[in-house]
């Protein structure tokens, strides 16, 4: 939700948001529009994209840990977090922080 509500702040920076789920399609679908988020959420049911990140089943679960990653334009992680818990998760002010801009 804190996202979302400030999606268009990120915008205005030339970042995207984008969220990946490692459910099926419809699913990540339905978080979508559980969520109202503007935001493209991808879905990653193979995991493989979890995997490649080093963030699937570190929390013993089955699934992803929650995790922000920012990528610059050449594809290169700047920064990132990965959560020790399902709600162990950066704040926007936090990442309008890491990214220079006044918080919104």
């Amino acid at each position: 939700m804190e996202l979302q509500e400030n999606y268009e702040h990120f915008l205005s920076l030339n970042v995207q948001v984008v969220a990946v789920s490692v459910d099926g399609a419809s699913d990540a679908g339905e978080m979508l529009e559980h969520v109202q988020a503007a935001y493209p959420v991808l879905a990653d049911p193979s995991t493989q994209t979890a995997k490649d990140y080093g963030v699937y089943d570190l929390l013993d679960d089955g699934v992803s840990a929650p995790a922000t990653f920012i990528i610059d334009k050449n594809g290169t992680i700047i920064w990132l977090h990965i959560g020790r818990d399902a709600g162990d998760r950066p704040t926007a002010e936090d990442l309008l922080q890491v990214l220079g801009s006044p918080q919104a």
